[in-house]
């Protein structure tokens, strides 16, 4: 098989290696192929792929689309970052929750993130080259987000030497619990109600 889905706590977010072929010369690998993908249950058809590179203790997040939704499968191509995926589903058993898993360039791990869920990382490494397909394209009009340090997800972020570094928007949203952010069927696509 050359992948290992791995199921979370969460119904939909999986950790997922790739099997790598290595030699003297390198490795190789496949990080994407819709068919295996399908018949795991992933049945996403991806349309954008974006790439960011930060440096030690960048934590991004915890960011959504509050209309036009996006799944994500994410992996580190260089370093090492802890990635986190919160459920803001309505109906969810999970809602509120997180799952978080440690991915890097040298485990070849990846992050399915369905809709549905905020999204952020933090670099434990000097640098981190982070790379994700979407299953629909950003729109920075339908932007949201909740703090990385949101007191009712509590995430355990692990420790960073030196003080994170945040942007100035991620510095401003709003709690889950004063938003009330929650993702169901509105006019008939999944959105923020």
């Amino acid at each position: 098989m050359a992948f290992t889905f791995e199921r979370t706590d969460i119904d939909g977010v999986y950790i997922i290696t790739p099997q790598c072929f290595g030699d003297d010369r390198g490795y190789f690998l496949e990080t994407y192929q819709k068919d295996i993908f399908d018949k795991a249950g992933l049945d996403y058809t991806f349309v954008q792929s974006n790439q960011s590179k930060s440096h030690k203790g960048v934590l991004r997040g915890l960011h959504f689309q509050t209309r036009k939704p996006q799944a994500k499968l994410v992996r580190v191509v260089e370093g090492e970052v802890y990635d986190v995926a919160v459920d803001l589903r309505k109906d969810s058993p999970t809602y509120g929750k997180y799952v978080g898993v440690t991915l890097s360039a040298e485990k070849h791990n990846m992050f399915m993130i369905p809709r549905g869920f905020a999204h952020g990382f933090v670099v434990l490494s000097d640098t981190a080259v982070f790379e994700y397909m979407c299953d629909d394209v950003y729109d920075p009009g339908y932007e949201g987000g909740l703090p990385f340090d949101d007191e009712s997800i509590n995430i355990k972020w692990p420790e960073v030497d030196g003080e994170l570094d945040l942007s100035l928007k991620d510095k401003k949203h709003p709690s889950l619990k004063d938003s009330k952010i929650v993702f169901g069927m509105k006019e008939g696509h999944l959105q923020v109600l």
